[in-house]
């Protein structure tokens, strides 16, 4: 088990130190909504852009190309950034709580229908911070830096292992009370089968003893 943590750890932070974080393209239709999900570790700064994509370029784009962003986490309706009829912008917090949190865009009914390219990155951990202005605010050279980096990937590394741990953890335990249930049922379902067996021996005896056929 220790090795598959070693492994998941290993690319993660593949992903996590990655210096470029790609972003992708989806489509919205009129009066239709489409959410991303990104599960996110408590304490942990994430960061996500959005902007509609023009198509026709060179040109305004459309008054119908705006779209209303919405994020929140699973299951909660306050929202951790809210934005209406807007055709680009950006959002940055703190996961207070860990969890799936979501991203969710919608675009107003319109007629005739419209198609809304829309272009979305979502940076979680040590990519969602502004390192260019963490150099710049702390006038440090570019060694002083690229350690200030290094140091947030190491401690952002060493609290995801605690995470898969506990994880793991939770997930025996979870192991542990199914197996406990199953063998209760399987226990319950034994014998009510075997009292309804009972039952029927009983039940057909009684009725050849009355029949005097034994």
């Amino acid at each position: 088990m220790n090795l598959q943590i070693f492994i998941i750890c290993m690319v993660t932070n593949l992903w996590v130190l990655s210096p470029n974080v790609q972003s992708f393209r989806f489509e919205l239709e009129s009066g239709h909504s489409k959410c991303v999900a990104e599960d996110i570790k408590i304490n942990s700064m994430t960061a996500g852009h959005y902007s509609v994509v023009n198509p026709n370029e060179g040109q305004p784009l459309p008054e119908s190309h705006k779209i209303t962003v919405k994020v929140t986490r699973f299951y909660e309706e306050n929202y951790y950034y809210l934005s209406e009829n807007v055709q680009s912008g950006q959002f940055a917090f703190q996961a207070v709580e860990a969890g799936d949190y979501l991203a969710c865009f919608t675009v107003v009914d319109h007629q005739p229908p419209v198609k809304i390219s829309v272009e979305f990155d979502w940076k979680p951990g040590v990519a969602a911070k502004d390192w260019s202005n963490v150099a710049k605010k702390g006038s440090v050279d570019a060694m002083e830096y690229e350690l200030k980096k290094l140091a947030d990937t190491i401690t952002l590394i060493h609290e995801e292992m605690f995470y898969l741990r506990e994880r793991e953890r939770e997930m025996q335990e979870l192991n542990k009370q199914t197996n406990s249930r199953i063998a209760w049922l399987s226990l319950l379902s034994l014998f009510i089968c075997l009292s309804v067996t009972g039952i029927q021996v009983w039940h057909l005896k009684s009725f050849f003893e009355k029949k005097k056929l034994i």
